[in-house]
């Protein structure tokens, strides 16, 4: 696992965007380290949809190949806020020690996006995964921790036949720090463009766990939010 350090160390990567906020500044974070840098979103049947457009307009700009691949298992096995209809995220941050895990946790997800980004990196020869997952987040999924990444990364490892560095640049990075290392790498204008609220509301519903915990990051960044200034500054938002 990599600090969020942003030297150049070449090599070609594969980048987990999701058109959110940490997944925008991991691709910028990956830009200014390797040589060559593409992007895997998954279409895996979140209700909050929007994300996949802001996805590409951010790949878009950054001047990124972009590869869009479906995942529609998620959806048919549901059970979770984010592909099931019938059930409404939670609203308002957990407390501190809760640990119980929210009703957005969709089993498995990371694990099956990185097993899908690593084969795709392996037919397109990259051999760097980055992903914008931080345990420090208020979930706690368990498929956003240091350990399960890197038994992850050695599995794929041998199941390849060929070294894949998983990246988490984010991984230890308070969102407070994350707005930060996003200002550092030159990523805040494409959060702008990106998104983050689970009931997929632009401007942001300001009221989901994920709007709140963006929120709170970028006032205790002392950062104004540049989506939020361009929905100020656009009456459409788009």
């Amino acid at each position: 696992m990599m600090s969020p350090a942003t030297d150049h160390s070449g090599g070609r990567a594969l980048v987990v965007l999701s058109g959110g906020q940490d997944s925008t500044t991991c691709l910028y974070w990956a830009l200014r380290r390797f040589d060559h840098v593409e992007a895997v979103t998954f279409d895996y049947g979140q209700r909050h949809r929007v994300e996949l457009a802001a996805a590409t307009r951010i790949a878009a700009d950054a001047g990124v190949r972009q590869h869009l691949l479906p995942i529609n298992t998620f959806s048919a096995l549901g059970g979770n806020a984010l592909t099931d209809v019938a059930m409404a995220p939670e609203t308002g941050l957990r407390a501190d020690g809760d640990s119980e895990l929210p009703n957005t946790f969709v089993p498995g997800r990371n694990l099956i996006f990185l097993t899908f980004a690593a084969a795709l990196a392996w037919q397109r020869q990259l051999d760097h995964l980055v992903v914008g997952v931080a345990q420090t987040d208020y979930s706690g999924y368990p498929d956003c921790r240091a350990p399960t990444l890197a038994a992850l990364q050695q599995a794929l490892t041998l199941g390849l036949d060929r070294a894949i560095a998983v990246h988490a640049p984010l991984m230890q990075l308070s969102k407070a720090d994350t707005v930060r290392l996003a200002a550092d790498v030159g990523a805040l204008p494409a959060l702008a463009h990106s998104h983050t609220c689970y009931h997929g509301a632009v401007p942001p519903c300001g009221e989901c766990a994920a709007c709140q915990l963006r929120a709170r990051g970028f006032a205790e960044a002392g950062v104004e939010d540049p989506l939020v200034a361009r929905c100020r500054e656009e009456a459409a938002c788009r």
